[in-house]
């Protein structure tokens, strides 16, 4: 028989090879088609445990194929919470429950409407939408400026999105349902030409409402107001035949009504009865509204006909002349910073323009006082409530403070306010400017539009505060009323919707609610979804910030590495920073552990994670990998590998720990993070990982058939990492072997005391050294020099240690419940 020695390493001297090997097996390779083939399509733990193939395979992998029988037990298992550290799994002595239910989906990922990440990047991007909201504008202005001098015709500025939007913002057109030929006719309209486009088209719809309307609003009224008194009349009568009525003032009540009724009778058509002149009035209010629909789309072509001096033929005036005059375009300017939802710093510096301008016209504080924009501007100035009535600040501005009983002197903890308002005006008591002076001087006028400066976006900052505090409470109610639980009661959460539309710069005038349900509860690994069919990337950041399933209810978040796999990274880390480390290098590694949670969560793409460099030495290190080996454009070219392709790159690499890392990881062949497959009980980590491990254990089977000194030294070079201490080499016979035939230590050792124990493999093994493969190499190497000449026997004990291929020797009960003791403490 070929020595333990010599056999060892051949098979170790090229270890991806002899995987390789193995895997051609064909019973092997049969076993794991049949695993990948089907394992995509269970659903539920139940389905998994009554497929033995399926899940015999899975048990061997993980090293618990003599577990295979016990299905109940397995299932707490695999439900186990393992967030929870008092889950059933988590209880157990020995890792490889844990670790077995980490590579399955059955302990499901939270479902969130959002992550803490996701909820404050939505935020962070809807302040940075109303930050950049005056920039944005400023720069739609400035553009349609630049655009518009010359040269262009018709046809080409309305092809031009960006013209084109500013325009019909202005002009109140909407961008969806607007008719191009109505659009364009009017631009080119000439108004004192009666056949222009605009005049044989639109004009009669403005004549028509003009001429028609009143007469049908007063019609429209005058038989609401019959209808009404004629049902009331009616009851009125019914009452007075009631017992104990009082007749006398019904009939009072009645004649009054009836009065009116035949004053009504005198303009209107004869009344019929109640129903036909409800569908009368029904139908006048409706022919009111079309009437009034079109005539208010009119105005905004007529509108767009006194602004734009195209040609008839859409051509640009004669002479390279501009189709717009400066006047205009400073008028549309005026009106696109009017038209917006806030007060911007750009239409703050436009009210400061017109009032500074207005007020020189005030003679009286009449003029002040009822014209809206001063008005409203001099209480944003001065900083005053916006309920402040007219009549209150014409007291203020003709009063006399110095009057011991004056208004101001009167008004409490207002005085000094009203004072300095007063003290920036010129009006008389009388109401009028004092004699040989304005309203305000410069400096007067420089105190209120300085206020004005630093008060004007108090009011939308006090709301998008607001806002965004009902946003988080929204999010974080338990109420079973008020939670978010799918996406119908998402789209009616109005508070919630204006959040999210807004930090994505969509506007839900322009979406139907069927719109954004599709958006919402798209596929984004679906090409032909709908979000990532409409070719707008907005819906699809709209997609990725909420966590909806197709069929519309809440699923977990869509990050870089799903919680389990976070889960399992950062114990790894933690676990080789601290485990011959002081306890303040476990504080550290835990603190770094909370860094990179925190932090991976909020990366969207594989260039997001390479440029943390703090991430990916977290994970290299979590790997025992060393980070200054491997720079940013080595790990990209690692990460964008093809994994199922065996000449990629990555499995090109001796080092095959990276096939773990990567497939860990969410992002697809563009480097973007995606969703898992929907409905997948594994993911493509765990799937390669049990398809690797079952590669292992099998191979470790086939060599310990020859020789079962080798088993023993691939199985312990297997698991060296995961030895911490004495204790765990102890609490694994096969392990324990392994030492005690390298150090020679006699089987009597076995019934001394535990800690006895311990010490004397401390003392002749320091248990840090198997972490060093070159020190791991040397002790298995002095392990199979001594195995043949230790164990000269033809029973493989092996094959008691590690457990028989077949699972068939199966456990008992005083062994089960041995095994499934739950820790009083832990490691």
């Amino acid at each position: 028989m070929v020595s333990t020695y010599l056999q060892y390493n051949l098979v170790t001297r090229d270890m991806k090879a002899s995987i390789n090997r193995i895997a051609g097996d064909t019973l092997v390779a049969r076993d794991t088609a049949y695993y990948k083939e089907n394992i995509g399509k269970v659903k539920t733990v139940d389905e998994f445990v009554n497929d033995y193939r399926l899940f015999s395979y899975a048990m061997k992998a993980y090293g618990l194929e003599d577990m295979t029988y016990a299905k109940a037990f397995m299932k707490k298992v695999l439900e186990s919470d393992l967030n929870d550290d008092n889950s059933y799994a988590n209880k157990l002595t020995d890792e490889r429950y844990r670790n077995f239910a980490m590579a399955f989906g059955f302990s499901k990922s939270t479902a969130v409407l959002q992550s803490n990440a996701q909820e404050d990047a939505v935020i962070g991007l809807y302040n940075e939408s109303v930050a950049n909201l005056d920039s944005v504008m400023k720069s739609d202005a400035n553009y349609f400026d630049a655009m518009t001098t010359s040269g262009q015709n018709v046809d080409q500025f309305l092809h031009n999105d960006r013209l084109r939007n500013y325009t019909f913002t202005v002009f109140g057109i909407n961008e969806k349902s607007y008719v191009y030929n109505d659009v364009r006719g009017a631009m080119t309209s000439d108004l004192s030409d009666s056949n222009s486009y605009f005049n044989q088209n639109w004009q009669p719809y403005i004549t028509a409402y003009e001429t028609l309307g009143p007469g049908l609003t007063t019609e429209a009224n005058q038989r609401s107001t019959r209808l009404s008194l004629v049902k009331q009349i009616n009851q009125w009568n019914i009452d007075k035949t009631a017992a104990g009525a009082d007749t006398a003032a019904i009939q009072a009540k009645i004649d009054d009504a009836q009065t009116t009724v035949d004053s009504l009778n005198q303009s209107l058509p004869a009344y019929t009865d109640d129903a036909t002149e409800a569908q009368t009035v029904a139908d006048i209010q409706n022919r009111l509204a079309t009437m009034k629909s079109y005539s208010n789309q009119a105005y905004a072509y007529k509108d767009l006909a006194t602004f734009f001096h195209f040609n008839a033929d859409g051509s640009a005036p004669a002479n390279n002349a501009s189709f717009i005059s400066d006047e205009n375009k400073a008028n549309m300017r005026e009106a696109y910073f009017a038209n917006s939802k806030r007060v911007t710093p750009g239409a703050a510096m436009i009210n400061k323009q017109h009032y500074e301008t207005d007020i020189q016209t005030v003679k009286t504080v009449k003029d002040l006082i009822t014209n809206s924009k001063l008005f409203n501007y001099m209480v944003t100035a001065y900083g005053l409530p916006a309920s402040t009535l007219t009549t209150e600040m014409e007291n203020v501005l003709t009063d006399d403070p110095t009057a011991p009983d004056s208004y101001i002197a009167k008004s409490g903890k207002m005085k000094d306010l009203y004072t300095q308002i007063n003290k920036d005006f010129n009006f008389a008591t009388d109401g009028t400017v004092k004699s040989g002076m304005t309203a305000q001087t410069a400096t007067q006028m420089a105190n209120t539009s300085n206020g004005y400066l630093v008060y004007y976006n108090d009011k939308d900052d006090a709301a998008d505060e607001a806002l965004i505090a009902a946003y988080k409470k929204a999010l974080a109610t338990a109420s079973a009323t008020d939670q978010i639980t799918n996406v119908d009661k998402f789209l009616a959460n109005t508070t919630v919707l204006k959040v999210a539309l807004t930090a994505f710069g969509l506007d839900k005038a322009d979406l139907t609610t069927r719109q954004l349900k599709q958006i919402l509860t798209s596929d984004l690994n679906d090409p032909k979804s709908y979000a990532n069919t409409q070719k707008d990337d907005r819906f699809i950041q709209l997609a990725k910030a909420y966590n909806f399933k197709p069929d519309g209810a809440l699923g977990a978040p869509m990050m870089a590495q799903s919680e389990s796999e976070l889960l399992v990274i950062s114990k790894n880390y933690v676990l080789r920073k601290a485990q011959f480390g002081t306890k303040e290098d476990k504080t550290k590694a835990e603190a770094e552990a909370t860094y990179y949670s925190d932090n991976v969560a909020k990366v969207q793409s594989l260039d997001d994670l390479l440029k943390n460099s703090r991430l990916t030495n977290f994970v290299l290190e979590a790997y025992g990998l060393d980070p200054t080996k491997y720079d940013k454009a080595e790990l990209k070219k690692i990460f964008t590998s093809d994994l199922s392709d065996p000449k990629s790159y990555i499995n090109t690499l001796e080092e095959t720990k990276f096939r773990d890392i990567v497939s860990s990881f969410n992002f697809n062949a563009a480097g973007q993070v995606v969703r898992p497959v929907a409905g997948q009980i594994q993911t493509r980590h765990g799937l390669m990982q049990t398809q690797d491990m079952y590669y292992n254990q099998s191979l470790e089977e086939t060599q310990g058939e020859d020789n079962a000194g080798v088993r023993l030294a691939l199985y312990f070079r297997r698991t060296a990492n995961n030895i911490g201490s004495a204790y765990d080499i102890l609490a694994d016979t096969a392990l324990l072997e392994v030492v005690r035939t390298a150090f020679s230590i006699p089987e009597e050792m076995q019934q001394a005391d535990v800690d006895v124990q311990k010490a004397y493999i401390d003392k002749v093994l320091k248990v840090q050294d198997l972490h060093d493969p070159a020190k791991l190499e040397k002790f298995l190497t002095r392990f199979a020099a001594l195995y043949d000449s230790t164990n000269n026997t033809d029973v493989s004990p092996a094959v008691t240690l590690l457990g028989s291929s077949g699972g068939s020797t199966g456990i008992s009960a005083d062994t089960l419940m041995t095994l499934t003791q739950l820790r009083t403490g832990g490691f």
